[in-house]
């Protein structure tokens, strides 16, 4: 028994054998590479520290001036402007002040007015529209028989609808209208037509609006007025910005006045409210966003998600 424990403490007084491995045999870490396809000893949310070196702010924002900005805005106000003019015809229409035949004269002069200022101006892009101006005439034409076969359908459609039902509806597709309008500016070589939705309200609160009037001529001027003015002057109005600033603030300035003028022999509360909402549209808004601009903070960085830029005739370049 001696023995034993004598055996036990010379164990207990040993020195172990060390286990650990000198530093020469610790395996090194291979360094972090940005690549998923790739298992690695690193965390999946592990970043080096050149994580940040490559981080922009507000690389793409864009500095606007503040004439810029309101002279952009104008295509805003023109629009505002177009649907005021055309609730004020319909009063006009709607309270006997504005004749079917005077309505039908002047949408249609100033169709064809608004056509020889666009064929004139697509002629210097496309000089050979000869098979262009047949097909648009005859489909004028069609159109125009088939509106007036249509007439009488389109005023009987929402005639027992109460006033009131009338009234609230017109005004909800109006602002249909406005809020679903494009309003992109484009190109003079891509003036497309304007957005269906948009196009559609304003339409259609046309009809309700044309089933109020008491003859079949009345409806016709002001569904032939209607396509005319939410159809074919958007076009017109893009056209006329995209070849001159000058005359884009022209024309915003004559729907400005027409509309101001209209409506002063209706309501002239309206009219105030008119003047100060489109001073606050044209002229306050664009100082508020370039007051505001001051607060943007966009960051970009290498957490972004590659965005190819596709170029003819060359291979796919990523960024």
């Amino acid at each position: 028994m001696m023995s034993n424990c004598v055996h036990f403490a010379t164990f207990k007084g040993s020195r172990p054998i060390s286990q650990t491995p000198s530093p020469l045999q610790v395996p090194t870490k291979p360094p972090w590479r940005k690549l998923l396809y790739v298992k690695q000893d690193y965390p999946d949310n592990y970043v080096d520290e050149t994580f940040l070196e490559e981080l922009q702010k507000n690389a793409n924002v864009r500095q606007y001036e503040y004439w810029s900005v309101v002279l952009e805005s104008t295509i805003i106000s023109q629009h505002i402007s177009s649907i005021v003019i055309f609730v004020a015809i319909f009063i006009y229409l709607y309270s006997g002040l504005l004749s079917s035949h005077a309505l039908i004269t002047m949408g249609t002069v100033g169709t064809m007015i608004g056509y020889g200022f666009w064929d004139w101006s697509n002629t210097m892009l496309t000089p050979d529209s000869s098979y262009q101006r047949r097909k648009i005439f005859k489909g004028a034409v069609l159109f125009f028989l088939t509106l007036l076969g249509l007439t009488p359908i389109l005023k009987t459609l929402t005639e027992p609808t109460s006033q009131d039902t009338i009234w609230a509806l017109t005004v909800i597709l109006f602002l249909a209208n406005l809020a679903f309008h494009d309003y992109g500016s484009g190109n003079r070589r891509n003036i497309k037509y304007p957005g269906s939705l948009s196009t559609n309200a304003a339409i259609f609160a046309s009809v309700v609006l044309a089933s109020r009037l008491t003859t079949n001529l009345h409806v016709f001027g002001l569904m032939s007025f209607a396509v005319e003015w939410f159809a074919l002057f958007p076009m017109l109005r893009r056209q006329v910005r995209s070849i001159s600033n000058r005359g884009n603030l022209a024309l915003t300035i004559i729907l400005f006045v027409t509309a101001t003028i209209l409506f002063s022999q209706i309501s002239p509360a309206v009219v105030v409210i008119y003047i100060l909402g489109m001073a606050f549209l044209t002229f306050v808004c664009p100082f508020w966003l370039i007051w505001i601009q001051r607060y943007k903070n966009e960051i970009h960085g290498p957490w972004d998600e590659a965005r190819p830029k596709i170029q003819h005739g060359r291979s796919i370049e990523y960024n």
